[in-house]
């Protein structure tokens, strides 16, 4: 039944959706002195919070403590295996989450002056929203509703109640065998991190694992987890599952025409996201979207040039630090008149699985396809000191260079990449020249100077040279 609004608000913005992107728009515009208005029909703090970032980020910390004290014997630390206490675990989440939740909450907003509206929120007009009792008619509207895992169209997979990134954090019992359905980030992530806590585990995957990525990068991600035991079923297609007994699943897949199966006590879809895009009357506003999100120019404006989309919902990339990126661009657009436009070049990625695998730019094959001169780079985590005392020595840096050294992209696979990869990030998004880094001085020993040293080989490769030679003896013979 739906509730007739008996109260009308007017606001220079109204926000729908207060996950990260929502809120970081909200605040901005608050604290700029705009009349702002924020809706949210669910929790503060959106899927990040809640069934995302940070849940899964506690959980990695938690298996990283497991893990390290299985390794402790290389250094002369004997342990016995860990017990682990996954109800312990799972309050773990729930207090970091709790920690980080009043500064997501309404009450922290109302005090910035925003207005905040918990109810759903759905469009009347291009300039109308109702929520519960309440109409909003705003100037700008900026929609932020995230996202929802993707459930694949498998055979008897849905019966068999899956677990989501929305429903997994919620687990008090450690699986005993979990099988997961994607071997991208999430997928990975999850794999490693309850391996280490002590379930079995297979990532079943139709293509090879973390496609988008260097094949580098790849292949370190799955000898790491190949050495801990974690069970990965590449380019394979899932031909159904099947509840079989009560805490038992099946899982029936096909590789090269040949049938095989496993079965499992738990299964976690990793598969993708679908935008929220239903119930929000994108249609009676006039806003153009599709089954990939809402459709939005450089300047994150829609059909209708005063409703911006951000996040998940709008297309584009889905990172929470991407989220907030776009946030400033709204708040520029929407409350300056600026015309700010979204520049992706310098975004970064991290899969968080161990060691870490980060990137911001282009990798070489998608540098080779746009047709331009490019040479690479790559050093040995081997090479770095502070990798040797830490017996972490798998890994490397590796460059994707332009003409004369312009940075085009970078990978990095090693413990703490995704603290290291903000560097590149500054030198792609500045068009900094190579020999900042080359020439900057780095802590010894720190994973920091690896940036330093992969910029130092480039310049090595062309300053020791028989050309350079041949004058530094020329040199010498004038020298007094």
């Amino acid at each position: 039944m739906t509730v007739a609004a008996t109260k009308t608000i007017k606001a220079d913005i109204c926000v729908i959706g207060a996950g990260s992107a929502g809120l970081s728009v909200a605040a901005g515009a608050a604290r700029l002195g705009a009349r702002t208005v924020l809706i949210e029909g669910d929790r503060m703090g959106g899927e990040c919070l809640h069934t995302g970032c940070v849940p899964s980020k506690a959980l990695i910390a938690a298996a990283a403590r497991a893990q390290a004290t299985r390794e402790g014997a290389a250094f002369g630390i004997s342990t016995p295996e860990p017990v682990d206490d996954f109800a312990a675990v799972h309050r773990h989440l729930h207090e970091v989450i709790a920690g980080i939740e009043p500064h997501d909450s309404a009450e922290r907003f109302e005090g910035l002056g925003v207005i905040v509206l918990q109810a759903y929120a759905r469009f009347l007009s291009a300039d109308v929203v109702v929520a519960g009792n309440t109409t909003v008619r705003a100037r700008r509207f900026v929609i932020a509703t995230g996202s929802r895992p993707a459930i694949p169209p498998i055979s008897g997979l849905a019966e068999a109640l899956p677990l989501t990134n929305e429903t997994v954090f919620g687990l008090a019992e450690c699986p005993a065998h979990l099988a997961i359905i994607g071997g991208g980030p999430v997928g990975l992530e999850m794999a490693q991190a309850f391996r280490r806590l002590g379930a079995d585990v297979t990532v079943l995957e139709r293509f090879s694992i973390l496609p988008r990525e260097e094949p580098e990068a790849a292949e370190a991600a799955r000898s790491a987890l190949v050495r801990e035991d974690v069970v990965l079923q590449e380019r394979v297609v899932i031909e159904e599952v099947r509840r079989e007994t009560v805490g038992r699943v099946r899982v029936a897949f096909r590789r090269d025409g040949a049938l095989d199966s496993i079965s499992a006590s738990h299964i976690l879809v990793a598969a993708g996201r679908s935008p929220n895009v239903e119930g929000l009357g994108l249609d009676v506003a006039g806003v153009t979207f599709g089954s990939d999100g809402i459709e939005v120019d450089a300047r994150l404006r829609t059909s209708r040039r005063h409703i911006f989309a951000i996040g998940d919902v709008a297309r584009g990339p889905r990172f929470t630090h991407a989220a907030a990126y776009q946030a400033g661009i709204v708040v520029r657009n929407a409350l300056f008149a600026l015309p700010a436009r979204a520049d992706y070049r310098a975004l970064p990625r991290v899969t968080f699985v161990d060691p870490e695998v980060a990137v911001v730019g282009l990798t070489e094959a998608e540098a080779r396809k746009n047709g331009s001169f490019v040479e690479v780079v790559m050093t040995p985590l081997a090479t770095n000191d502070r990798a040797r005392t830490e017996r972490r020595v798998d890994g490397f840096s590796k460059l994707v260079l332009g003409r004369r050294g312009r940075v085009l992209g970078a990978t990095i696979v090693a413990p703490h990449a995704g603290e290291l990869i903000g560097l590149w990030s500054l030198v792609i998004g500045r068009g900094l020249r190579l020999s900042a880094v080359a020439g900057m001085i780095a802590p010894y020993p720190t994973y920091s100077e690896l940036s330093k040293k992969v910029a130092g080989d480039w310049f090595a490769s062309k300053l020791f040279s028989p050309r350079v030679r041949r004058l530094v003896q020329f040199v010498q013979r004038w020298l007094p």
